[in-house]
């Protein structure tokens, strides 16, 4: 807040040439108590259940390419037993070698989730980065395309 200590009565009022910060620090004050009210909200330490999603359904290519984990972790593209150390020439075969293709991930309910994301770093290292997981309906609620879309490195 800028001072003047002329006389008011001389006519030459000086400008005052300082900010005012007082509007800035009622913004920062707001900000400052919406991230600490959203914070606690953000975190979630629930135990969940994998298997079902009722997310809705996204369009579905016409003809899309499913790369199965089976129960044994054997991995299967199409109906076509794959190696896992094959499995990037035989998605290259497959998908013409576009890596932007969405490739979708399906896995036998009793395949743990560390396993899971074993493959899915497999695809990743592949350089398919779209990658849909593959479930069930759940009753009656349709899923996506059948799957859920996750991209990026």
């Amino acid at each position: 807040m800028g001072v003047s200590l002329k006389n008011p009565q001389d006519g030459d009022l000086a400008d005052v040439s300082e900010i005012n910060v007082t509007p800035f620090i009622d913004v920062v004050l707001v900000l400052l108590i919406i991230f600490m009210v959203a914070a606690p909200l953000s975190t979630v330490d629930v135990a969940v259940d994998l298997p079902v999603s009722n997310a809705t359904s996204q369009q579905r290519p016409d003809e899309p390419l499913f790369l199965t984990v089976k129960r044994d972790l054997s991995l299967s593209l199409g109906s076509d037993v794959v190696a896992r150390a094959s499995l990037q020439s035989a998605l290259d075969v497959q998908t013409r070698s576009e890596r932007d293709q969405r490739i979708f991930l399906r896995a036998d309910e009793q395949v743990a989730y560390g396993d899971l994301m074993v493959v899915m770093n497999l695809l990743r290292s592949a350089g398919y980065l779209k990658v849909a997981l593959v479930g069930v309906e759940d009753a009656g609620q349709p899923l996506p395309a059948k799957g859920i879309e996750t991209t990026g490195p």
